[in-house]
């Protein structure tokens, strides 16, 4: 029995990790989605460049600064996608939208193949190194994977501060209750639409960097990742901040179990695609959320 709960308590672990970088995804599509009704299926495209471009800087940088540039550089191309594509094609329909963002992951994806080629990259552990580990009640635990615990523990309070009492937070809450409304209080929609975006990719870019000493990065890797934190944002809600994270845990988990009932690894990814389907067919608003559109002023 103590072995058994040890594998259980791992998979826990497996799960955990796996679905804080989905909850990091499923964050980035509500901001966008809650401010512009628009799903950004290129945010798991920025998680790939985050890591990426921490990898390049971090052979001629301090680590810390690496992350720093691809966190910059994540967020500087949302805003200028946002700025060059979305801003002028703002009155075209959300699917013509959904459909632009899932060009513009392809043409992302082709870009870093590219630019990086196939090669697998990652970047060196922050703490300790692939062999150390945390003994926790029998089970193992890498330093790096409480790093990213601790990163999307950091930027749910960070976003929580951010949204409660910041100027530009509250702005964007009011520009997703009420876009009209804001536009008449005075408040530049335009440029919140902007903020968001910039602000999703960013979230992304970091998320890349905190994971990639893990999971490693590779060109191919955003559109998987988006998929899955959209199904996280799906099941805890769309457009509920904290359900997001809770969506993206139940991903991770459900993923990392899957192993344990019998289904074969090979097909592990397919868990995410059948929680989505289920979340739509059996609860479409979500664990969190209401049959009307959630938005940020929730938080």
């Amino acid at each position: 029995m103590p072995d058994v709960m040890q594998l259980l308590l791992q998979h826990a672990f497996s799960g955990i990790t796996l679905g804080s970088i989905y909850a990091v995804v499923a964050i980035g599509f509500n901001i966008v989605y809650s401010t512009t009704g628009v799903l950004n299926f290129a945010q798991g495209e920025f998680v790939m460049l985050g890591g990426m471009t921490a990898v390049t800087l971090a052979a001629f940088t301090p680590l810390p600064v690496a992350i720093a540039g691809a966190v910059l550089l994540a967020g500087l191309c949302g805003a200028g996608l946002e700025l060059a594509l979305f801003r002028p094609l703002r009155r075209h329909s959300t699917l013509h939208m959904i459909i632009i963002t899932i060009g513009l992951s392809i043409v992302i994806r082709d870009a870093a193949l590219h630019i990086w080629d196939e090669k697998v990259r990652a970047l060196p552990y922050f703490t300790g190194d692939e062999v150390s580990s945390v003994r926790l009640l029998g089970a193992a635990i890498s330093p790096q994977v409480l790093w990213v615990l601790g990163t999307v523990g950091l930027l749910v309070l960070v976003l929580h501060v951010f949204y409660r009492h910041t100027l530009a937070g509250r702005a964007m809450r009011a520009c997703a209750s009420n876009p009209e409304a804001a536009l008449l209080v005075g408040i530049d929609t335009a440029n919140m639409r902007t903020l968001a975006f910039a602000l999703s990719a960013a979230l992304g870019g970091l998320g890349g960097c905190v994971i990639s000493p893990i999971s490693m990065t590779a060109y191919d890797m955003g559109a998987g990742l988006a998929i899955k934190g959209f199904a996280g944002a799906i099941l805890g809600g769309l457009g509920h901040p904290m359900g997001a994270v809770v969506g993206g845990l139940l991903v991770g988990l459900a993923e990392s179990y899957s192993v344990l009932s019998g289904i074969p690894a090979a097909y592990k990814d397919a868990t995410a695609f059948a929680i989505l389907l289920a979340a739509l067919f059996l609860r479409p608003h979500g664990l969190f959320g209401s049959p009307e559109r959630e938005s940020l002023k929730e938080l």
